[in-house]
């Protein structure tokens, strides 16, 4: 009887203890062994009755420590799927801010119909090619702002620069234009709503803006390259100092010492960043330069490429307290044709930026005369009727430039 009371406890042969799951040895007690069975040896075994609700003394069969079979797996699963919801949370946050950013900057555009259709206009030709205006509008400038800034108070606008920025598979190019440049200006309407129309006339090309207004421009650019304008964007002082200051500057490196009475600008040679109106300053003087208007295109070109390359960062991007103040600044200012949205605009900046990092060109309009006397006694720029023709036939028909 020890015997048998001895194997019992140590759940040895012959005890009649029942293994559990997977051979574990924990949960509801076995019977008693025949031998100590009070309804003697024959006896059937009863099985143990459980409360209901109740759980065996140290958990489930095969779950230690009480612990209900796939506990840890069904936490790991919550956790994950908490996780899931956050980055869902955030997500959609994102998408949120993005999409009301994206209404809020495009309903700031300030889109005219500055290329309009007219008769023998030259054709859609293979890339984009946007004409880009830096104008001298004083529009949002305060009379302290225009004193700091040497811009003067004349009413009215002039063009400042304009270029050419074509996009094409065999890269991009920005192509300067003159704007003493000798053209034929096309017959317009008068722009004081007289309703006259002034006759065709030959004229420096920013007579044309001067005169007409980024639309006259326009269809005289293209029917002096023949190149077809798909999208235009012009910019006033105010909004070129918005955007150089709310980028941080722009990180240029100057070759000499430069001061110029004229535009109040004074810079000691050497890389530095420039604020807004130095930035104006250093892209409109040219008293420093020997060839005044031809060097100056060239520092625009420079400046330019630099200030897309600050602007697509990611750092300025990624930054709202960096993006807004430049999207405020400046599409407050900028006027673009009715067809440029908010992606045409990212595709510009991109364009610049790739031609600041060797993917793409800075011309100018191959000249035949820098100082060309005009028949009533004024200067002017000649175009290489030759050279010229090759360059609007390369970027018309998206083929490589010209070798110079």
């Amino acid at each position: 009887m020890l015997e048998a009371m001895d194997n019992w406890q140590q759940g040895g042969p012959g005890s009649g203890r029942r293994p559990g799951p997977e051979g574990a040895t924990g949960g509801a007690e076995p019977p008693l062994p025949p031998s100590l069975n009070p309804r003697g040896r024959g006896a059937v075994p009863q099985p143990q009755r459980s409360i209901p609700g109740s759980r065996p003394p140290g958990g489930p069969v095969g779950a230690p420590g009480g612990r209900a079979p796939g506990q840890p797996a069904r936490r790991r699963r919550s956790r994950k799927r908490i996780a899931a919801y956050v980055a869902l949370g955030l997500v959609g946050a994102l998408l949120a801010t993005a999409g009301g950013t994206y209404a809020w900057a495009d309903s700031k555009l300030n889109q005219q119909n500055v290329l309009a259709d007219y008769p023998g206009r030259p054709a859609p030709g293979k890339g984009t090619n946007w004409l880009i205006v830096g104008s001298d509008s004083r529009d949002g400038l305060s009379d302290t702002q225009k004193q700091q800034l040497h811009t003067g108070s004349d009413d009215g606008k002039r063009s400042d620069s304009m270029m050419v920025l074509h996009i094409g598979d065999h890269g991009n190019t920005l192509m300067s234009i003159p704007r003493d440049s000798w053209v034929p200006i096309p017959q317009h309407l008068d722009t004081a709503g007289t309703g006259r129309t002034i006759p065709a006339t030959t004229s420096k090309i920013n007579s044309a803006f001067n005169n007409g207004g980024g639309q006259l421009l326009a269809e005289t650019v293209e029917k002096n390259t023949g190149i077809h304008i798909d999208h235009y964007a012009e910019v006033g002082f105010a909004g070129f100092v918005g955007i150089v200051d709310a980028v941080g500057g722009v990180h240029m490196c100057i070759d000499k010492d430069i001061q110029d009475q004229d535009s109040g600008l004074n810079l000691k040679a050497g890389c530095q960043t420039l604020d807004g109106q130095q930035s104006l300053a250093f892209v409109r003087q040219r008293h420093q330069m020997a060839d005044q208007d031809l060097g100056r295109m060239r520092n625009q070109q420079k400046f330019l490429a630099a200030l897309a390359h600050q602007a697509a960062t990611p750092s300025t991007l990624l930054d709202p307290f960096t993006l807004y103040p430049l999207i405020g600044s400046g599409l407050d200012t900028l006027i673009v044709d009715k067809d440029t949205g908010l992606t045409d605009l990212a595709s510009l900046f991109e364009a610049m930026r790739s031609v600041s990092g060797g993917d793409g060109k800075s011309i100018t309009i191959p000249i035949s005369n820098p100082n060309y006397r005009t028949p009533d006694g004024q200067s002017a720029v000649k175009w290489d009727p030759v050279k010229s023709k090759q360059v609007f036939d390369a970027i018309e028909n998206d083929n490589p430039l010209p070798a110079s």
